[in-house]
């Protein structure tokens, strides 16, 4: 199961350290004494390396997979309490069953982070090194008490993570995007590049598939919003959700997608499979990273211009971030209407600009004037999420595109979030105002909808 290092322990005794001794792995300067707590988490990391050298020793990993859960936490807690005699280390109860727990997660799982992942409550996993363990809970980072035994801990678990999507982490291959059996993403960056200890950072899958009504329900946005949201998808609106890094973009996408006809056929294009569609037609397509023999890239561009051989009804974009765009702004210019895909933006306006900045990375040599009747005429609607500084994630702006005037695309908000005050707390209060505009696209889809209310 673990991927062993080129670096082999030798399984002596552990000697008693004392608190002037240093631990093995703590660099001191000399004449400095190590305090008493330090020599203490030095001889507990001492004592469970040699106990999970000694269990990898014993337990065939081959035999992991198909021996019940049950029959192998009774194993591992057998041996653990057979070593720590063997040896004289001195373990209480409590600590050789969370010791047995951490290694039966790693034997199955991702070791002492596993139990995050079933956290529904946990969106972000963040291993800063050996030491530090950060979740993201509720929009807020906190740290947690769970550490690994040493920077090999974590690489080993960094490489069995890449082992299992066919990819290698080292110092020829340093950085590492993966994806676990759940979906959940993984970024892996290691020495020499990480210097403080292998660093990975999860970004949850979320099992629980958000409506557009559940979303109202929490506040995220208003029941207007919702309506207008729902009539711009029935009418085959192309919608842009913009936002930042944990915004909720992903999560947004998917209520909105609840919203499509069983009868379109619909084709996911994404770095990393997050989306959950609930339509009977959808062709899921993920990206490929170049191999380890820098050969087998395929890229997002790469896909949506295969869709659009697939005979699609609707495209769905998981994030533009580069030449894409230009392909995607062409799809919905050319029949593929009521297609939706992500942006990294703080703002509608700034959506366009990135929208401008990434087609000109396409390397198509157009004027800017052109590249802007592209996006005006693809584009209807913007929404903007975010994430405010209470956590919480809302949709803080519906923007219409209008087309051109002169050089410039025209926009009209319809719906914004304004702050009235935040609380001693920190916890953001405020409402959901309208602008007053009417949607455009109300008035050209008006027979559609007296037929379908």
């Amino acid at each position: 199961m673990i991927i062993k290092t080129s670096r082999q322990h030798k399984h002596q005794p552990v000697q008693q350290v004392t608190s002037t001794e240093q631990p093995s792995d703590t660099p001191v300067r000399p004449g400095r004494e190590v305090p008493h707590a330090a020599a203490e988490a030095g001889l507990a990391n001492q004592n469970l390396r040699v106990i999970r050298d000694h269990l990898y020793e014993q337990i065939d990993p081959l035999k992991v997979t198909t021996m019940a859960p049950e029959q192998l936490h009774q194993q591992i807690n057998e041996m653990i309490r057979m070593i720590c005699d063997e040896h004289r280390i001195q373990f209480s109860t409590d600590e050789e069953r969370q010791f047995g727990e951490t290694m039966f997660n790693e034997m199955v799982g991702i070791g002492p982070i596993q139990p995050f992942l079933a956290d529904d409550s946990v969106n972000d996993i963040l291993v800063n090194g050996a030491g530090q363990v950060f979740v993201e809970r509720f929009g807020k980072l906190e740290l947690t008490p769970v550490h690994f035994i040493d920077e090999e801990h974590v690489f080993n678990i960094a490489q069995r993570i890449a082992a299992r999507v066919g990819r290698r982490i080292d110092e020829t291959h340093p950085m590492v995007d993966a994806r676990l059996e759940d979906g959940s993403r993984v970024n892996i960056i290691t020495h020499p590049l990480a210097l403080d200890g292998t660093t990975i950072s999860i970004r949850k899958f979320m099992r629980r598939n958000m409506s557009l009504e559940l979303l109202a329900e929490r506040d995220a946005i208003s029941p207007d919003m919702l309506e207008v949201l729902k009539r711009a998808m029935a009418a085959r609106m192309n919608v842009i959700i913009s936002g930042g890094t944990g915004a909720g973009k992903t999560t947004l996408l998917n209520a909105l997608s609840q919203n499509i006809s069983n009868d379109d056929r619909i084709i996911t294009i994404e770095d990393a499979a997050e989306l959950q569609l609930q339509q009977i037609h959808v062709v899921r397509l993920e990206t490929r990273p170049v191999s380890a023999e820098g050969a087998g890239k395929v890229d997002q561009r790469d896909l949506v211009r295969n869709a659009l051989r697939m005979r699609p009804d609707r495209i769905i974009l998981g994030e533009v971030r580069g030449g894409e765009s230009f392909d995607m702004l062409q799809a919905m210019n050319t029949g593929h209407d009521g297609s939706l895909c992500t942006v990294h933006a703080n703002t509608p306006r700034d959506a366009i600009m990135r929208l401008e900045n990434m087609v000109m990375m396409a390397n198509m040599q157009l004027p800017l004037e052109a590249i802007r009747r592209q996006i005006a005429s693809a584009v209807d609607i913007i929404v903007q999420v975010e994430r405010m500084s209470d956590g919480g994630r809302r949709v803080v702006s519906v923007t219409e595109v209008c087309g051109m005037e002169n050089d410039v695309i025209q926009t009209q908000e319809l719906y914004a979030f304004a702050i009235d005050e935040i609380d001693d707390q920190g916890k953001i209060r405020g409402h959901f105002a309208s602008t007053g505009q009417r949607p455009g696209f109300y008035s050209t889809h008006e027979h559609y909808f007296r037929e379908h209310a």
